[in-house]
């Protein structure tokens, strides 16, 4: 049976994917193209995470995220109708795939045994720098960068988790809870214009 995280790793990769699949179909990529971009979106963050740990990176022992990526291609590929030219759908698989991958990385790092404040750094860097790596290929400015509340959705996540592991919640209840978190600070930071001010230079 699959435990809650690598549902939620599975989901997440699936989700990102699609999120970097749709970009690339709109800068016009062949479907080869298209696939990197979404297996690279999917498996970026995660693999600087476990570089960091100093672990193998987990694509390169399962082969199960090329297949779910190949998936997520298909996906778009049948509902390309639908998936392509509703300008949400990118924003709403972006943020369930930085919610789920942050919390991927919290988990992965306690696991390591890493205190939270390195935890909650590797949940940031799982759940944004795959797009960060997904916005350099498509030449984008990375989303990371823009004010938009990015990385700090996955901050404000593991702070989530932390808080509800302080209160002993259960974890697999601390998990969705902090997942929902991300995925929340993200949506409705997009929805009310929240973000930080822009540093400006000396005019």
């Amino acid at each position: 049976m699959i435990d809650f995280i690598t549902l939620c790793d599975y989901v997440g990769t699936f989700a990102f994917a699609i999120s970097g699949i749709r970009l690339a179909s709109a800068k016009k990529f062949d479907w080869f193209g298209a696939y990197v971009v979404g297996v690279v979106t999917a498996v970026g963050g995660g693999t600087i995470r476990d570089i960091l740990l100093n672990a193998t990176p987990f694509w390169m022992t399962q082969p199960s995220y090329m297949v779910i990526s190949g998936l997520a291609l298909l996906f778009v590929l049948v509902f390309r109708k639908y998936v392509i030219r509703l300008n949400n759908t990118f924003f709403i698989f972006d943020a369930v795939g930085l919610g789920l991958f942050a919390i991927v990385g919290i988990a992965k790092s306690i696991e390591f045994g890493f205190p939270f404040w390195v935890a909650i750094v590797m949940g940031t860097i799982t759940g944004a720098f795959g797009g960060m790596m997904r916005d350099i290929l498509i030449n984008e400015e990375p989303l990371i960068f823009r004010k938009d509340i990015y990385a700090l959705a996955c901050v404000f996540g593991g702070l989530v988790y932390y808080g509800c592991d302080c209160m002993g919640v259960p974890l697999p209840l601390t998990q969705f809870i902090a997942a929902v978190a991300v995925f929340m600070a993200r949506v409705l930071a997009v929805k009310y214009h929240v973000s930080l001010p822009a540093l400006k230079g000396e005019e």
